[in-house]
């Protein structure tokens, strides 16, 4: 039955154009072309990226973090049993009559009772810490792969993979240097794909699920169908803009403005101009046009661009959120991503500022007070 399913999954008319067969495929004369068997190694990879990043995290990312100055701070609130267990048994944000019950139970006012709430909320959310460790992690491997992409690439030609084949052009071999880009891209979106669970969840969680399954899908479609250069191309390209972002997300953290906006610009430069013309006029282009002036369209050929076109609409989706924030950028001089729940996490420093304020001044008045008092005993005993 295995056997059955493996010969059915594998036909030629399913992932190879008209005309070839598998074994115009197998290596010959000392030349090596993609197998499917060839992707086993991105699994270790990818274990083994999550190790490196948990010591580079540790040993890196931090000692950094400490030197600009974030704090792995721990949010305390007051313990208050009534508020816990309503918000562990009953809902996370109450309602304006809970509000005032609550109050009443725990002789506090509304505002005290909302206010603790909103900082229980925020407990468990992750820490700036947290957050830069994770984007000099993505920072530190985006930046490789540039590099890598850059060495494996700046000589190849743009490239039709199979149509040329089809085409009656020779087959190109595998290269070493494509094997390990292709590893290390997969493995690194394997790694991305095991610790979505422990990373930093923000608004866009479900496309990023979307994202890293397409990425995943259309990697090892490519390789297995052998549309190499293709494959290398559309990595590349998704890359060479994510390692400016990663490095604005840093210097964010880290309160350096300035120099944040101008990552910011750069990165959204590089992503409208990678994405929104080199993809679709260039990549797509050479998948999606120019194989339908020699070849009716097959299932390798659909599946593939489907995969392309979902990518694009992701495009379409974090641009949306990309104009937004440069728009918040121009006209109020700072950068928030709007996919994160920051705003909250700012409020709740306000309101601390504020109480602390309230509390000084409090502090203040009642010294005062004091001393007022003082001096008019002082004068009245003199009086006397």
């Amino acid at each position: 039955m295995l056997q059955t399913f493996k010969e059915w999954f594998w036909l030629e008319r399913f992932w190879l154009p008209p005309k070839m067969k598998w074994s115009d495929l197998d290596d010959h004369n000392g030349l090596v072309f993609a197998k499917p068997s060839h992707l086993y190694m991105a699994i270790p990879c990818a274990l083994l990226l999550l190790i490196i990043r948990h010591f580079f995290e540790k040993f890196v990312a931090t000692p950094l973090a400490k030197t600009f100055g974030i704090k792995d701070t721990v949010r305390k609130i007051t313990p208050n049993t009534v508020l816990e267990n309503f918000f562990k048994h009953s809902a996370r944000q109450p309602s304006k009559t809970d509000l005032c019950g609550l109050a009443k139970k725990c002789n506090l006012t509304e505002r005290q009772v909302e206010r603790w709430f909103r900082r229980r909320q925020n407990q468990d959310k992750p820490s700036r810490m947290k957050k830069f460790r994770e984007a000099c992690w993505r920072f530190a491997f985006y930046l490789l792969l540039n590099i890598a992409g850059v060495v494996f690439l700046y000589d190849k030609p743009w490239a039709y993979d199979l149509w040329e084949v089809w085409n009656g052009y020779p087959k190109q071999p595998l290269l070493p240097s494509q094997y390990w880009y292709y590893t290390l891209e997969l493995g690194f979106y394997l790694s991305l794909l095991f610790s979505l669970g422990s990373d930093v969840k923000r608004k866009d969680f479900l496309a990023h699920v979307i994202h890293h399954l397409a990425a995943i899908s259309l990697m090892s479609f490519s390789w297995c169908a052998n549309y190499v250069r293709s494959g290398t191309l559309v990595m590349f390209v998704h890359d060479v803009a994510d390692v400016w972002l990663e490095s604005a997300k840093m210097f964010s953290y880290a309160g350096w403005n300035q120099t944040c906006n101008t990552l910011f610009f750069i990165f959204s430069a590089l992503f409208f101009i990678s994405r929104f013309i080199v993809f679709p006029f260039w990549i797509l282009y050479c998948t999606l046009v120019i194989p339908l002036h020699y070849l009716k369209p097959f299932f390798s050929y659909i599946f593939l661009n489907l995969q392309l076109i979902v990518l694009q609409a992701l495009h379409l989706y974090w641009g949306y959120y990309i104009l937004k924030m440069l728009k918040r950028c121009i006209f109020m001089k700072e950068i928030q991503d709007v996919r994160s729940e920051d705003e909250e996490e700012e409020e709740e420093e306000e309101e601390e500022k504020e109480e602390e304020a309230g509390k000084s001044k409090e502090r203040d008045c009642l010294k005062n007070g004091l001393g007022t008092s003082r001096h008019l005993l002082l004068n009245g005993q003199h009086s006397r």
